[in-house]
């Protein structure tokens, strides 16, 4: 009786940082936020969101400290990184804005990569008809020297996994880290 309570404690030890790192500290500008969140960080979203150069290739975070905004992410234009910070730095109540935004290294590989990643994942009917019919896809996919990184919010386990399955099929691919995160329920 006694092992069973020391291995449920020690397996709560070990799963509630694990819970815990998982939760992202910044938002998803491509992620729709809960409803209670500020006016400051739906207009930085809806800004960022409405950039022309932004696509399914790059990846915008910002995280909001009173008036100071933190871009973050990685994006395959460097016009897009400026321009990101142009737009946040004129919403009003923005009183300093921190771009930490990287951009991606010019390679023919990557790119190469990048329609290849696309069309597994999105020509799968189930996945492209969830998810491939909207203006910006929630499906984000980063590559960098031939690393790939997914980003967005799936509504269930089943489709990341399936998401998963499809990347890494890519061929030419080093890894695959799936960073998709399931929507609440």
């Amino acid at each position: 009786m006694r092992s069973k309570g020391v291995s449920f404690a020690a397996f709560a030890m070990i799963l509630v940082p694990m819970l815990a790192a998982q939760q992202k500290d910044h938002n998803d500008a491509f992620i729709r936020g809960p409803e209670g969140e500020s006016r400051l960080i739906r207009e930085v979203r809806h800004e960022l969101v409405m950039l022309p150069y932004y696509t399914i290739f790059d990846h915008l975070a910002f995280r909001v400290e009173g008036g100071t905004v933190m871009l973050m992410g990685d994006v395959t234009n460097p016009t897009l990184k400026s321009e990101a910070e142009n737009v946040v730095k004129h919403i009003e109540g923005v009183t300093q804005v921190n771009n930490e935004i990287r951009v991606l290294p010019l390679s023919p590989m990557d790119d190469q990569i990048r329609r290849a990643m696309f069309r597994a994942i999105y020509a799968d009917p189930t996945i492209g008809d969830r998810y491939g019919h909207q203006a910006l896809p929630q499906i984000h996919i980063i590559v960098n020297n031939g690393h790939v990184k997914l980003e967005g919010m799936v509504a269930n386990q089943g489709d990341k996994n399936l998401i998963n399955v499809r990347a890494n099929s890519v061929p030419n691919v080093f890894s695959v880290e799936n960073d998709l995160q399931v929507a609440p329920s």
